[in-house]
């Protein structure tokens, strides 16, 4: 993702890259940013100094790994850079830390920084508030088998929205996967599934179905460029706001 970035920065006017932030131990310290993200030279070196980074900087992009995340953002917010985060399953201490610093900065985060998807989100939470229960929704994600994490944080934003629409408890009703002898589905229930397989993207297929007809809603991401000019998008947008806490939603209107 950080190389996605970086290669859909230099095509934007508006914006610039100022730093390029790794793991001391990612074997590239030093390195051109461009020249490692297969673009052109961007004379801007990658360095594991967050802090060095952060000086003169407007805003900060996180892709990383739920437990970098608390240092990352009270690095940003100490510097009054605001903030976007893409990474996702974070703890409750770690989602606070976000929370605290969104009081110091602006900062958007969001499990999902595709705009298709995030206007998945608002067709998801709109169809289930239409649909009563006797449309059982089923919610299937499908990721590269390098993918830590499961559900996906945009799988789990899908059920949020559902069980919001259907103004329901997501913890009451959800379930993630099935095996064994489950009888039959209970009306009501919110299903979460999840696939690893070889190199896709991201998928993500919400289902309404009941006696004699199926809706599904589909979005199917074929590269990551998709994320990178989200996150873009975000970034230009959250520069402009007071501190708070935001999401996609907020920058699209569809809060």
């Amino acid at each position: 993702m950080g190389a996605a970035l970086i290669r859909c920065a230099s095509r934007l006017e508006c914006v610039a890259l100022h730093g390029a932030v790794d793991n001391s131990e990612c074997g590239r310290i030093g390195e051109d940013a461009g020249i490692a993200s297969g673009i052109e030279e961007a004379g801007v070196p990658i360095t594991d100094d967050l802090a060095a980074a952060c000086n003169g900087a407007d805003v900060t992009i996180d892709f990383t790994f739920h437990t970098a995340v608390p240092g990352s953002i009270r690095t940003a917010a100490q510097h009054g850079v605001a903030g976007v985060i893409g990474t996702t399953g974070l703890t409750e201490d770690e989602t606070a830390v976000v929370h605290e610093a969104a009081a110091k900065v602006p900062i958007v985060w969001a499990p999902n920084m595709s705009l298709g998807v995030n206007l998945l989100f608002a067709m998801t939470r709109k169809a289930a508030s239409l649909l009563d229960e006797s449309y059982d929704i089923e919610i299937c994600e499908t990721h590269h088998r390098h993918k830590k994490d499961a559900p996906s944080g945009t799988a789990l934003r899908l059920a949020e929205k559902a069980a919001a629409g259907r103004n329901v408890d997501l913890d009451r009703v959800a379930i993630y996967g099935r095996h064994g002898d489950t009888g039959e589905r209970p009306a009501g229930e919110i299903a979460i599934h999840s696939l690893r397989s070889g190199d896709v993207v991201g998928d993500h297929v919400v289902s309404f179905a009941t006696e004699g007809e199926r809706i599904e809603l589909v979005h199917r991401a074929s590269s990551r460029d998709t994320f990178a000019n989200g996150a873009l998008h975000a970034a230009q947008w959250v520069g402009a706001q007071t501190p708070g806490l935001y999401d996609m939603q907020d920058i699209l209107g569809l809060s």
